[in-house]
């Protein structure tokens, strides 16, 4: 018996959520496991009512699950950062999900910026470092506001934090087994005191992996060969800042943000797993959003959990309905509504 904490959150999550739920509770009829979920009003409404966002003792009840199901964060009348401070971030840091793990996979039948790039080009995965880097928010204002004004924001690195997050990447791509190459994403050139960390780390932990092939590539060059060359790529990985901003171009080549899911990983502990597509406010209550990228989440929940085949299941369902029923994954376009799409994929479950 999974117990599974539900955090729809803002503007369109609680309707991919409700998706992601459908076809969850699909998979379980079909691949025979349990679950129970709680829902949890964490988010823009309930910050605005209360003041309040996520506090420790919601944390301390977290912990009693399996798995957190993440719908959105973000209001428009929620002043930006104070909910992805105070809810995603809190949440990553507190609960130590040191992996930030973001497949990028172009399905059939989904239209691909990239010109001649196809579904068997675009298969690569991203692990980003989760807790550290400039997101710990180490630095300070003094002078503000005036011509003077002095602005520090330090990157934090430790040992035991680029270890872990490298020795994952190392562990992933043997278990993909597919080019058993691991590309680090860095800039050692310039930043020569906390990438050199990560450098020497890679390599010495990459002496324990004989059979995977070691790559470099500084995190301007890894987004030009993201566009030109895509199928070069098997695993990354990469530093939280860093990470952050190759996986959103990770998700324009796959096909855009209806379709990419992620997960915020403690192998140790709780995970929690969303859509990266943010809350979408001018779509809310339409019935228009693209719900692919919660049901992919849903799916990753699973792999995590240990249903491997009810995970594969879900994937091998989105790209049949992506091959074979979408006309498009924008809002709006899809040729269904959003909880169309849901009976979709749940009809091409076959449960």
């Amino acid at each position: 018996m999974y117990k599974i904490a539900v955090v729809p959150g803002d503007g369109t999550g609680p309707e991919v959520v409700a998706e992601g739920l459908k076809v969850l509770a699909a998979a379980a009829a079909k691949f025979n496991f349990k679950y129970e979920t709680k829902h949890y009003e964490f988010g823009g409404n309930r910050y605005l009512a209360t003041g309040k966002i996520i506090d420790d003792q919601d944390i301390a009840e977290l912990r009693n699950y399996d798995a957190i199901y993440l719908g959105a964060v973000g209001h428009p009348d929620v002043a930006p950062g104070i909910l992805e401070k105070g809810l995603l971030l809190k949440l990553r840091f507190d609960l130590d999900q040191y992996i930030n793990l973001r497949p990028v996979k172009l399905y059939p039948g989904v239209d691909c910026p990239l010109k001649n790039k196809g579904p068997e080009d675009i298969d690569f995965i991203v692990v980003r470092e989760n807790t550290e880097d400039m997101y710990v928010g180490t630095g300070g204002n003094m002078k503000k506001g005036t011509p003077d004004e002095v602005a520090i924001q330090t990157s934090i690195n430790t040992r035991k934090g680029v270890e872990r997050c490298i020795r994952y990447a190392f562990e992933l791509t043997r278990k993909r087994n597919k080019k058993k190459q691991l590309t680090l994403c860095a800039k050692t050139n310039v930043l020569t005191y906390a990438h050199d960390l990560w450098w020497r780390t890679f390599n010495e932990v990459g002496e324990e992996y004989p059979d995977i092939k070691r790559d470099y590539a500084h995190v301007d060059a890894t987004c030009m060969w993201m566009v030109k060359n895509p199928e070069f790529f098997d695993v990354i990985v990469t530093t939280n800042m860093f990470g952050d901003i190759i996986t959103d171009l990770g998700a324009m080549i796959q096909g855009g943000m209806g379709i990419a899911a992620g997960g915020n990983i403690n192998p140790e502990g709780l995970s929690m797993f969303e859509p990266i597509g943010g809350s979408a406010p001018k779509y809310t209550g339409k019935n228009v959003i693209n719900p692919l990228a919660a049901i992919c989440a849903a799916g990753m929940m699973l792999d995590t959990l240990g249903e491997e085949a009810a995970a594969d299941a879900i994937e091998q369902a989105v790209m049949y309905v992506t091959a074979n029923k979408l006309k498009s994954l924008s809002a709006g376009k899809m040729g269904y509504s959003t909880s169309e799409v849901g009976d979709l994929v749940v009809e091409a479950l076959g449960a």
